[in-house]
Formats: C-alpha cells, structure tokens, sequence
C-alpha cells in the first residue's frame, strides 16, 4: 500500500479546539497592525485577503482582482452606500497597515521571551519523539530561537522550499518550458518533443496540432508519422515510492502531470505510460486539424536537422513555483529540481537534481551541513534538511537585493484561506491570514516552515520539523499553535 503523504486535505481541522491550552490568547478587541518586516521587502501581509484560487500575478492573485474589477455590493463599512437590495452590512476589518510614525519595525523581537513562549509549546507529546525549531529576524538573520536548529531531519514536502528556491535561482523567475513539434527534412515524420513541462494541457496540444498541421500543409503533405522524444530526462521515471496517486512518472512529457480525472491538485489516478498518452492526444489533435496520422506513434529523437514547426511554453517559472508551493504539488517540483540540473549542466535525473540543487543553495550561502536532497519533492524518507536551513531559505527569498526569489515566499499558503493551510487556523484569529507556511506529511513526520509579522511588525521565518508524531491532526495543530505563537498575541 503506497503510504499516505502530503495533499490538500478536505477533512474539517479544529486545531485550536484540541489544543487551546496550548497557547493563550487575548478575548475582545484587537487592533491589526500589520506591518512588512523589511522596508524594502514589497511584501505586504493581509488578514483576510482572498486568496483562495489561482497562482500569484505580479503580487496579486487572479481571483482578487477580478473580484475588485466586479465591484459587486456587499454591504459593510466603506463598501458602498447600502439599498434595500443589498446583503446586511458586514463587519469590516481593521486596517491593515498602521498610520506613518507608528511603525515599529525597528523594535527586535526579544529572544527570551520568544523563547519562554516556545518552550513549552516543543515539548508536547503531540510532536512525536523529535521535534527540530528555529527562528529568525528575516532583516538580520539573527536566530531569535532555536530547538535542535542543526540536526537533519526528514522534511516532507517543507523540501519544496529548497526545490523552488533553487530553480529560480538557476533559472530566473522569467524561464519558461518549451514543448515542441519538429518536422523531419523529408516532411514525413513529426516529433512532439517533450521539454519537461508536467503542465502541458490538451488545449496547448490542440494550439500546437494547428500550426503543425499548416506546416505540413505548406510542403503539400497531409499525412505523416508520429514520434515522441522524451530524452531531456535521463535515469529511471519512477520515484521511489511509486507507483502512487501523489506522483506520476518523472517524465519530459506528459500532459495535466499525467492525471486520468479532472483534478489539478492532489492525489489522483495517474498515468502509467504519460508520454506516451500525450503523443497519443497529440495525434488525435493533428487528426482534428486535418492530418492522417499514419501507425502508431513511436518514442524516438527528432532528427537534428528536423525544424521546429509547433512550440508552447509553459507559464513563467515564477507561476510554477507559487503553484508547487500553494497546493504541494509534486510533479511540479520533480521537474523544477531537473531544470536546475540541466541549467547546471547536470544529468537530468534525481541524482543530477540533487547536486544541483544542492550547489545552488551553497552559492546562496545558506548551511547545507547535513542535508540529503534526495528528491524535488518531498516524498523520499531519506531527505533530510536542518530546520536553521529552512528558515535561511525563507530569509534569502525575502532578501530586498535578491527579487528574483521573492516568489518562495508569495508562494506559501495563507493560514485558513488558501492551498494546504485552507482548513487550518480557522478558530485562530491572531492568526488566520497572517502566517504564511509550507506544509510537510509523511506517516510520522509533520513539518511547518514559512513566515508571520510578529507584533513588532517584524517578517520572521520559522521552521518546524516532528518525527515520530502518532497523530497527523493532532500534531498539525500543535505545529500551528508554535506558528501563533512566533506571531504573537492575538492583535
């Protein structure tokens, strides 16, 4: 039986329900004063924010625009003058930014009181039989705590972070995939070349069947043989725990990360020959644009002097990234650890993966010492990171000199709103919509690692990683309880 692991839960999470004497909290009102940790950061942190659909764009979801576009009534304070058609106003929240002077972003976090706070918090039986913590100042990469900060521990899917970071690194948040269509010199066979875009969708496909189909037109031809070229990825397709519904094969081509339903995130049924189905849709699709498709389609190299007839490329590398994070996803982060390999010059497999995404975070500068990227995702119980990695990660991506990584960061799922923190937090109002956090579940191992403003109106990363948790629920809401708790009281 393949072993449950990371994915968008459905199930209702009450975590502060089973766990409210982990932490206290403030009852009656509270003023949200929330503040960027840097100045120069640009990253502003909304309680409330909708944030439940789609990849970031430019900083800004798609859903929220086009909900601030409609302009719908909805009554509340501020939101328009009320008629007898529109809902009941609505409480509206408090401002989210402070008036100018009353910053107080320059006022460090006191380490020991962070530390009196978290203490206890570690210790709860929830949180298995190894708990590794750190905290740290974003702005100054002071570690304000730290519990087992150095000892490597299996990180689950927190690994996403290292992955992603890595890849825009090497890449730019700008890369694209390109899949391609390239025409034999005699015009007889065409070759749908697989670049690694686990995206890939049957409407590109359709896009790139018509403009093939007028290339062939254009020789005179209207019939051809079909091949595909997976050879941008080397070494076995499988990952280590396949098969399994978390992951499909590791392949250069494959469309919707090779799913056999209509989900675009978490476990489902997956392909166990993708390439070759996406040839296959491919065919059908030059079918549709008027080309015979003479055989079936075969798995060979396009010719080197074969012409490039049909290209799509995938979205910006900084859309993948935020989609890998937001909603855990697997496929993704298998393939952004091979495009580091290939841009390092590396083979592109998992042992390629693996030194250049390792090579890459040392030219970061960030402690390595320890760790085992064995995979991109997060799935392989021999990965293993130090908790002090995780939140230097999550500090370089907030770096104001280093933009091209702040999508880590914008990546992260939202507490109670949206991706795999959606259903947690939601009876935490200090909380809900501050913390921003990539998740990790593996049996046993429960991790958390992302950032919060605290109180002091300071970005603070924190990293928490759990093994030997008896309890995935439970050791979920002692983890988001640390998280409050590096947030402050509740404001």
């Amino acid at each position: 039986m393949a072993e449950p692991v990371e994915r968008p839960s459905n199930r209702p999470s009450d975590p502060w329900g089973r766990l409210k004497s982990l932490t206290n909290r403030r009852n009656g009102s509270h003023t949200w004063q929330v503040i960027a940790g840097s100045a120069t950061l640009g990253l502003v942190v909304a309680a409330g924010a909708a944030l439940a659909a789609g990849p970031w764009d430019n900083g800004q979801r798609k859903a929220e625009r086009e909900v601030a576009a409609a302009a719908d009534p909805t009554g509340g304070v501020h939101h328009g003058r009320p008629t007898p058609d529109t809902p009941p106003a609505a409480p509206s929240a408090p401002p989210v930014l402070p008036a100018l002077g009353t910053a107080t972003r320059d006022t460090p976090q006191d380490p020991a009181g962070l530390r009196d706070t978290l203490a206890p918090l570690i210790g709860v039986p929830e949180l298995g039989t190894q708990v590794g913590a750190s905290v740290i100042d974003t702005a100054t990469g002071k570690q304000l705590y730290g519990h087992g900060a150095t000892t490597p521990m299996t990180p689950a899917s927190t690994i996403k972070v290292a992955t992603t970071l890595a890849a825009l690194s090497a890449l730019g948040p700008d890369h694209r995939i390109a899949t391609t269509a390239r025409l034999s010199e005699d015009a007889r066979t065409l070759t749908l070349v697989g670049g690694g875009d686990p995206t890939l969708s049957r409407a590109a496909l359709r896009s790139m069947a018509t403009e093939a189909a007028d290339a062939l037109r254009e020789d005179g031809k209207d019939s051809v043989r079909l091949a595909y070229d997976t050879s941008r990825y080397t070494g076995p397709v499988l990952h280590p725990i396949s098969p399994n519904t978390n992951i499909a094969p590791v392949t250069a081509l494959m469309v919707d990360e090779g799913r056999l339903d209509d989900t675009d995130r978490g476990p489902a049924p997956r392909s166990e020959d993708p390439a070759g189905d996406a040839a296959r849709a491919f065919a059908a699709q030059l079918k549709k644009a008027g080309v015979k498709v003479t055989g079936t389609p075969r798995e060979a190299r396009a010719a080197a002097e074969a012409r490039t007839v049909a290209t799509h490329h995938s979205a910006p590398l900084s859309s993948l990234v935020e989609r890998t994070l937001t909603n855990s996803d697997n496929d993704i982060a298998e393939a952004l650890a091979r495009q580091t390999a290939i841009a390092k010059g590396e083979s592109a497999d998992f042992a390629g993966a693996r030194r250049a995404v390792t090579n890459e975070l040392k030219k970061l500068q960030v402690p390595v010492a320890g760790a085992h990227l064995a995979d991109g995702s997060g799935l392989d119980r021999a990965d293993r990171v130090t908790t002090a990695l995780l939140t230097a990660l999550l500090a370089r991506a907030a770096d104001p000199d280093r933009p091209g990584l702040r999508h880590v960061l914008t990546g992260l799922p939202v507490a109670g709103f949206s991706g795999t923190l959606s259903t947690r937090y939601q009876d935490a109002p200090g909380a809900t919509g501050l913390i921003r956090a990539k998740t990790g579940t593996l049996w046993g191992v429960n991790a958390l690692a992302g950032t919060v403003v605290d109180d002091r109106g300071r970005l603070l990363a924190f990293a928490f990683l759990a093994s030997g948790t008896a309890s995935a629920p439970e050791a979920e809401a002692a983890l988001d309880a640390l998280a409050a708790a590096v947030a402050g009281p509740a404001r």
